[in-house]
């Protein structure tokens, strides 16, 4: 998480994301780095819109809470599966290579 964490603060701050930059915050604060930690997640930011991405995921829960109460009322308990069109949705939206990150 301290590696996304060093990101959004050199996005914030104007800087630009790449391994040395990232490095630089991380030992700033005293965490050991794992390089191939900060190569991953350096190359799935790549083309990402980071403004783009976060007002995305913050939007996403409103969106869902609003729905809950309508979808539990009309939907069976069993769990559906995410449709394709869905799926599409989230790999063409850059999401996906992000959420590699946390797994």
């Amino acid at each position: 998480m301290e590696y996304i964490y060093a990101a959004l603060l050199l996005h914030k701050a104007g800087k630009e994301v790449k391994e040395e930059n990232v490095k630089a915050v991380l030992t700033a604060v005293g965490i050991a780095v794992d390089d191939a930690r900060v190569k991953a997640m350096v190359a799935a930011l790549e083309g990402i819109n980071i403004e783009d991405a976060i007002s995305k995921a913050a939007a996403a829960p409103v969106a869902v809470a609003a729905a809950a109460p309508a979808a539990a009322a009309a939907a069976p308990a069993a769990a559906e599966e995410p449709t394709k069109e869905e799926k599409k949705e989230e790999e063409e939206s850059g999401m996906a290579g992000l959420g590699a990150l946390f797994g």
